[in-house]
């Protein structure tokens, strides 16, 4: 018989999982596939399933009564969601929406298998709670980010952290402003100010970084400031 959790080399810390959790996971986990573009979970949806992503990117995201968005995170191979951790823990709804970037192979857990394996494997409850607190130590940082960081600050050191090859994002302001937790028209202003001061070039869709020792020094501020 073929071993069902041979996919458990993408998280390394259930390496050492006990035999009786295996052999659980082998008969409950479910192999799933989801399409790109799908949405996985909306904010008051039912939590019934704890999945285990073994290829490809989830965002997570919400979205405020004026249909500002902030996206929360995002979940990657060898990782585990947070917010569904959160509701199945607490069997409360969903507060938040997930999507999927890219195309999705994972592991889907029912509920059910899901608590008894919280309940009887220590290598399992450890994996939740580890990956519970990372991802949520992220999140007080992001916080933090929006209710006190600058948004100059902030904006350039995104757009230094996904520069392409060619030097320069294919994107919009308004998934800017989703990323960064804030309204279109912030992202619009505060662009055409760095374009003012040659930092960098707009075009439709794109933004060229011109000068990325300046954003660097902007983005280095914003560390500062949030540290000290």
């Amino acid at each position: 018989m073929p071993d069902r959790t041979d996919w458990l080399s993408a998280f390394p810390a259930l390496g050492g999982l006990e035999p009786d959790g295996r052999a659980l996971l082998a008969a409950s986990g479910q192999r799933a596939t989801v399409p790109r573009g799908a949405v996985l979970f909306r904010a008051g949806d039912r939590c019934h399933t704890f999945l285990m992503l073994l290829d490809g990117s989830v965002r997570v995201q919400m979205t405020s009564e004026n249909g500002r968005e902030i996206v929360l995170y995002r979940v990657a191979r060898g990782e585990t969601c947070i917010v569904t951790t959160a509701c199945l823990l607490s069997q409360t709804d969903y507060s938040a929406e997930a999507v999927a970037e890219s195309d999705l192979d994972g592991v889907a857990l029912a509920a059910g298998p899901f608590h008894d394996l919280v309940a009887r494997s220590a290598v399992f409850r450890n994996f939740v709670f580890a990956s519970f607190g990372t991802r949520l130590t992220g999140m007080m940082m992001l916080v933090e980010e929006v209710a006190f960081g600058r948004i100059d600050l902030r904006l350039a050191r995104f757009l230094l952290d996904h520069r392409d090859a060619n030097g320069g994002l294919t994107t919009t302001h308004q998934v800017l402003a989703v990323e960064l937790g804030t309204a279109r028209e912030v992202v619009s202003r505060q662009l055409k100010e760095f374009e003012r001061r040659g930092l960098v070039v707009l075009a439709r869709g794109r933004v060229e970084l011109r000068d990325v020792s300046a954003l660097a020094g902007l983005a280095d501020a914003g560390a500062i400031g949030l540290s000290g």
